[in-house]
């Protein structure tokens, strides 16, 4: 339900990230697919907040 709910937040204003995570974190407990795409979320975010860090330094 976090997923679908993300989904539409991405069309309507709205924190589709946090419900994005969410839904793939309630995926990833049942479904090896869901916890790959959760270990690659985490990756780009981290990723994306090392390059914000060093950009506002």
């Amino acid at each position: 339900m976090c997923a679908l709910l993300a989904l539409v937040f991405i069309v309507v204003p709205g924190p589709s990230v946090i419900f994005l995570l969410g839904g793939l974190l309630c995926l990833s407990v049942n479904y090896p697919w869901a916890r790959n795409w959760l270990r690659k979320t985490q990756i780009a975010f981290k990723n994306m907040c090392v390059k914000l860090d060093h950009r506002l330094r």
